[in-house]
This record gives structure tokens, sequence and C-alpha cells, in this order.
């Protein structure tokens, strides 16, 4: 009876830590790098390293000295044409108005009264033409005076966002000091510095990419504007792509990447993969490690195209959206589990 009861013991003992090698056995999922298969354009050119410019930037200023009463907008804000900037302190703009107003007063006055003199013809001409220039200096000095008060108010000549706040409120402001700058970001260029010995190569319409890390998007360059003039010691010419922003994300200074599908380079229809991924069996057939929605990896045959550079083309056996392990396959065997 204590053999048997013994020999239940061991064959429980043995069977629970069958079941928890089992368990704990289990191979953890091979860690690999991926990329999505995707259309690619494949070239030779460089990339080089851009910085996003504003299309156009105006400073704004007050044509007069002053002290500003207030300023209404702050960096980054965006403004329309004619829109209120700042004030100006107008106490001064306005008596000097005031007088111009007197003056025009007391001078159509005195035109009224001579008005009849002259037309009785006792008054000399030449006195009359004094009075008439009276009354066209005062109309004169009135507009100015109204000119002068009016410019105590800076509206925004353009539209666009105020790219920097020099003067506060409180602050004199001189004649033609900027107190805000705009700028027009609808449409942004960004400026690459070109090697002289590659300048050639580049013209007005050269298919190129931007990328720009900061926001994580990708813009198709437009229209190239060539530097005639090079850096005298770095010897390369300045560059401006043109990329439309109408979402406002690309921002003044923030640092790109730019491609250049220059004429020598060779646009690779098809699905564009690095050459490292593509694996031959011992027959010579090619393939890919692939990724399945249960994270397994699998060969997937394939056919390949035009290779260009560090990039191949995929003609057969791989669709776009597809997942392809690009390192780390030196470990897997068909089936095993990935994680990426």
């Amino acid at each position: 009876m204590r053999y048997a009861i013994i020999l239940a013991v061991g064959c429980w003992l043995l069977t629970t830590g069958c079941s928890e090698k089992k368990t704990t056995g289990q191979k953890a999922p091979t860690r690999v790098k991926t990329l999505l298969v995707s259309p690619g354009l494949v070239d030779d050119s460089h990339t080089y390293v851009g910085i996003v410019e504003e299309n156009a930037g105006t400073a704004v200023s007050f044509t007069s000295m002053g002290v500003v009463k207030r300023v209404y907008v702050n960096e980054g804000q965006a403004v329309s044409r004619g829109q209120l900037l700042a004030e100006m302190d107008a106490t001064q703009a306005r008596n000097v108005l005031s007088g111009a107003e007197a003056q025009m007063a007391q001078a159509n006055d005195a035109l009224q009264r001579y008005q009849m003199l002259h037309d009785n013809g006792s008054l000399p001409e030449v006195q009359w033409v004094e009075i008439q220039s009276k009354v066209a200096q005062a109309r004169s000095q009135l507009e100015v005076a109204k000119k002068n008060l009016a410019d105590c108010r800076l509206v925004a000549p353009v539209g666009g966002i105020i790219g920097r706040k020099m003067v506060g409120a409180g602050e004199t402001a001189m004649p033609s000091q900027a107190v805000v700058s705009i700028l027009d970001i609808s449409t942004v260029k960004v400026k690459v510095a070109i090697p002289e010995a590659e300048i050639g190569a580049i013209t007005p319409s050269t298919m190129t990419t931007v990328k720009v890390e900061a926001i994580d998007r990708s813009y198709q360059g437009g229209h190239i504007e060539k530097g005639v003039q090079a850096d005298a010691l770095t010897h390369t010419y300045d560059v401006r792509i043109r990329v439309a922003n109408l979402e406002r994300r690309l921002l003044p200074g923030m640092v790109a990447s730019v491609r250049f599908l220059t004429s020598g380079s060779q646009a690779i229809s098809g699905r564009s993969l690095p050459v490292t991924s593509i694996q031959k069996k011992s027959d010579g057939t090619l393939f890919v490690w692939t990724v399945d929605k249960d994270s397994t990896a699998h060969r997937t045959p394939v056919k390949i195209g035009h290779v260009q550079g560090n990039h191949v083309t995929v003609t057969e056996g791989i669709d776009i959206g597809q997942r392809v392990i690009t390192e780390g396959y030196q470990k897997l065997s068909e089936g095993t589990r990935v994680a990426f």
C-alpha cells in the first residue's frame, strides 16, 4: 500500500514538472526590424540638409516717434490685412489736429468775407490770391494732421503670422523702427547649400522631396530658385525650393532633409526594398521574410527588377502595405514568432 502511494506521488510530481517545463520553456518572439512595402522612388543623388524660410517677411513700423500705448498681437498669431496691431499715444496728434482745424476754420471765414469784396471789384487781385493761398495751406496742414493721427494706429499691410514682436507697451518707438514682423508662410522656401560640382544638374523643375522630422511630414517640392553667386569659403550655391504650406505646419527655422532627383538619376516604379532584405535559396530562387497578421515570419518568393544604389524593385511576390523583415532574419525559420 505504501509503495502504491509513493508511486502515485512520483507520477504526479513528474507530470507537474513536465507541465511547468512546457509552460516556462516557450520561446520569446525574435526581435527584428521591418519595413512596410510602399511605391519607391530610388535615386543615386545626394540628400542635403535645408532650413525652412518664410516666403516673404514684412517689418511693420510707425512713421513717427512716440510712446507705444498698446500692442494687440503676440508672436505666432495669425493676422489679416488691415487688422489693428498696435497703438501709439495720440494726445499730441489730437492737439495738432485741433489747431489745424481751427486754422482751417479761420481761413475759410476770411475767404468768405473777402469773397464779397473781390466780387465787387474792391479787392486787389494780389490780395485775393494771397487769401486763397492761406486757405490752401490751412487745408494741407489739416490733411497732414489727420494723417498723423491716423498713423498712431498701426495696421497690418499684409496677412500672415506674427514672427517677432520687437516693441512693447510703454516703450518709445522711433520712425521706421520695426514694431512687429509679419511672415507669409502659406508657401515656404527650403534653403539648401549645393556644392558647385553638383549645381549644374539641378534645374528649376528638378523633382525634390522634403522631409521635416520636427513634424514627421514629407512634402513634394515645387519650383526651384537657383542662386548665381557662390559662397567664397564653401564654394556652394544657395538653392530655394518652394513648398506649399496650407496647414501652416512648416515654420521658419525648421530643419529639413531634401532629396533631389536629378537628370542623372533613375526613377524606379514598383515596390522598392533594401537590397539586403533579398535572400537566395540553394536553388537560386529569391525570397524575402514577411510578417503575417499573427506576427509569424514566412519565406515569400519574389522576383526583382532594376537595382539602383542600395535599393531594388520587386516586381512580383509582395504587395504594397505588406511588412518585410529587413534586419534580424538570420535567426528565423518558417513560422517563427517575431516582434518589431
